[in-house]
């Protein structure tokens, strides 16, 4: 499931608000939740979830960034575990990008790699290009290379 804004739905804290003040004609304005060109906002998002899902987390779901994965080995299970992921969702008033969501999934990609109910595996194009890059010959070819691996 993805998240949908993930860091704008995270109100920022009151001291905090008057480091995010701007001015405009029409008057000074501040910012009332966390927008993503702070510096400190993916740990702050990372800590909220962390918070949020913390007797979830490595059993039942998965967070990465605004990334959210329910796992289970049984299908009785997974409706347990959606049900208490939607109620800390609605509880907490996060939304989700209904777009990005998938259920019912028995394998996929995740973060590059291929999950399934055979464990985690790597996905197969992704070292299929790595195998057809050339190797890099001068100082700029170096510097794509590098960037290509950030």
């Amino acid at each position: 499931m993805d998240r949908f804004l993930g860091y704008n739905q995270i109100r920022m804290a009151e001291e905090d608000k008057e480091r995010t003040i701007f001015i405009m004609p029409w008057g000074t304005f501040s910012y009332k939740m966390m927008l993503f060109g702070l510096r400190n906002v993916g740990t702050t998002y990372q800590k909220a979830m962390v918070t949020l899902y913390h007797n979830m987390m490595h059993r039942k779901v998965e967070v990465f960034v605004d990334d959210i994965l329910a796992k289970s080995k049984k299908e009785a299970d997974h409706e347990k575990i959606l049900r208490k992921l939607f109620e800390r969702i609605h509880n907490f008033l996060l939304k989700l990008n209904p777009v990005m969501c998938s259920f019912g999934v028995r394998i996929g990609k995740l973060l590059g790699f291929v999950v399934s109910s055979q464990g985690i595996e790597v996905y197969l194009n992704k070292v299929r290009a790595i195998h057809e890059t050339s190797t890099p010959e001068t100082k700029k070819e170096v510097r794509i290379f590098l960037g290509r691996l950030n």
